[in-house]
């Protein structure tokens, strides 16, 4: 009896086994391959293949897309001092596991005291804006510090130590970071220059080794003892000294009072997606009232062949013309009214302003309301995406090529020339208030899909973000193709700029219908993103900035 009955046990684990077995392998098969190209768990994608990669090896030692992102941030700052560091500042848009999406602003703030008459020195074109008058308090570390303690899972210290590393050994400078030490000014900026020369004075090249070994000293202390350091602590006192000495208003109270804010995210509905976008005085609105007018022409493939394309290019070139005309209207909430911002999100004002765009002409720019302002440039973008589903996508600048040109001799650190971002826009600025910026890290998300994405170039921000979604989303494009085509971008005056390999055809059919065809010395859009769909992550680092991204 009891054989018998240990030969039914026995039978039935064997088929329990069997069937468990059996659903496993018609999983196994059933379950879609990734792409060769794409990852199955998380990425990251930064500036440098580099970063990327430190942001990937946080994740995998467990980190969270917080942690990963500033690894790769913190990174860019030694990689890519040019463009981005913590003498600058960031916003994040945070989504974590549950979908909840969070903005972290830590950007730049007027200090108490600054020049009376700073407007009225503003360049009336662009141009490089060098000078320690033009320096914003710096809130990059704190913004870190409080995303990660909302965020963080690995310790605090961990996060800078790779970049400590390459700072402190040096590296061979990379080739975007080469290219822009030309335009280190002799006279006006010694210890910039002194940084980036040779024991004979000569200014170093890409492929000579780089050192920032009082960068390094700054992160260890920073990691070892935490933001405070940077604020109100040995650093402080050490970087209000240098930037005094090179004429500036800041103040160790300055830093002592800087606050990073958390706000909502705002949201804007493109089809499947929700799109999650930081508020003023980020230019999220900006891109959100271009995609808004844009989703309303309902848009696909075909809208890319014949005229179609010409028609859907002048759409496109008009209704930057019109964001152009508002861009006034982004402003620190904190001092002004969000009422008329509000709108620029709503599907109503879009209708509006489509009802404007007439399909075989353009306008002069008094039709637009556009006011001369000068554009900007610089910055650098990281999007994150973890195993969890959580997600970072976050833009950092210290505004144009090397900020201010103001270097910290005492602690490594390059200044932000941040109020140079209010010229032509405001009539004036008060003490605490943050500067316009066009900065628009966004997060898509939808039922089946997560799209983490965000640009860097200053006034080519919206651009580069805008262009990609177009191409992502309703041209058909995959996300590489999207983030490499050309792009045309319509600057402060409402001229039209192709990047090369643009098509001609288009091109000239629009100056056909009145549009201003200028050319441009350089493109600084450069969109870095990353996606998920069916359980798989494509993962794309701009290929203008030399980028690669990184994943597993």
């Amino acid at each position: 009896m009891a054989r018998s009955k240990a030969r039914v046990y026995t039978c039935r684990a064997l088929t329990l086994l069997c069937v468990v077995t059996i659903i496993v392998c018609i999983v196994l098969l059933l379950r879609r391959k990734c792409p060769v190209d794409t990852f199955s768990s998380a990425a990251v994608a930064a500036d440098s293949g580099k970063c990327s990669e430190i942001g990937r090896d946080i994740l995998q030692r467990g980190g969270s897309a917080i942690d990963g992102a500033i690894a790769a941030l913190l990174c860019t700052s030694v990689m890519n001092p040019q463009s981005m560091g913590i003498g600058g500042g960031s916003i994040f848009t945070v989504m974590d596991r549950s979908g909840k999406v969070k903005i972290i602003n830590s950007r730049e703030t007027v200090p108490q005291k600054f020049k009376s008459d700073l407007l009225k020195t503003c360049p009336k074109t662009f141009q490089l804006v060098s000078g320690s008058q033009w320096i914003g308090v710096p809130g990059e570390i704190r913004g870190y510090e409080l995303a990660h303690r909302l965020y963080g899972k690995l310790p605090w210290a961990t996060l800078f130590q790779p970049a400590i590393q390459l700072a402190r050994e040096g590296f061979p400078i990379p080739p975007v970071q080469g290219r822009y030490i030309q335009y280190i000014d002799t006279n006006q900026t010694q210890s910039l220059r002194k940084l980036y020369s040779d024991k004979d004075g000569n200014l170093l090249k890409t492929g000579d080794v780089v050192k920032f070994e009082k960068l390094a000293d700054t992160f260890e202390m920073i990691a070892n003892h935490g933001a405070d350091v940077f604020y109100n602590g040995s650093i402080a006192e050490d970087l209000i000294r240098d930037i005094e000495e090179a004429g500036g208003t800041l103040t160790v109270q300055d830093l002592d009072l800087y606050k990073v804010t958390v706000t909502d995210a705002w949201t804007v509905s493109l089809g499947e997606y929700q799109m999650y976008i930081p508020p003023p005085p980020a230019g999220g609105i900006l891109l959100s009232l271009i995609l808004n007018i844009m989703k309303g022409y309902g848009l696909n493939s075909a809208s890319l062949t014949g005229e179609q394309k010409t028609l859907a290019y002048h759409r496109y070139v008009e209704a930057f013309k019109f964001a152009n005309g508002l861009k006034k209207y982004i402003r620190d909430p904190q001092f002004n009214s969000e009422e008329m911002a509000r709108k620029f999100t709503e599907d109503s004002f879009a209708d509006q302003i489509r009802s404007l765009i007439i399909t075989d002409r353009t306008h002069d720019p008094e039709y637009y309301n556009t006011g001369p302002y000068p554009d900007s440039m610089g910055t650098t973008h990281v999007s994150v995406l973890a195993e969890d589903g959580s997600a970072v996508s976050v833009t950092s600048t210290i505004n144009h090529i090397f900020g201010s040109k103001v270097f910290s001799p005492r602690t490594g650190v390059i200044l932000n020339n941040e109020l140079s971002d209010f010229c032509g826009r405001v009539d004036h600025i008060s003490p605490g208030e943050q500067p316009p910026s066009s900065m628009a890290p966004a997060v898509l998300k939808s039922e089946s899909k997560t799209l983490v994405i965000g640009s860097t170039g200053g006034s080519m921000i919206t651009t580069g973000i805008a262009s990609t979604l177009m191409n992502h989303l309703w041209f058909g494009k995959s996300l590489k193709e999207a983030i490499a085509a050309p792009v045309v971008f319509v600057d402060s005056q409402n001229a039209l700029k192709f990047e090369p390999k643009f098509d001609m055809e288009v091109i000239e059919a629009l100056k056909a219908l009145g549009h201003n065809q200028e050319t441009a010395n350089h493109f600084y859009n450069v969109v870095n993103a990353v996606e998920k769909e069916d359980g798989c992550i494509c993962a794309v680092s701009d290929a203008r900035k030399l980028g690669q991204a990184a994943g597993y």
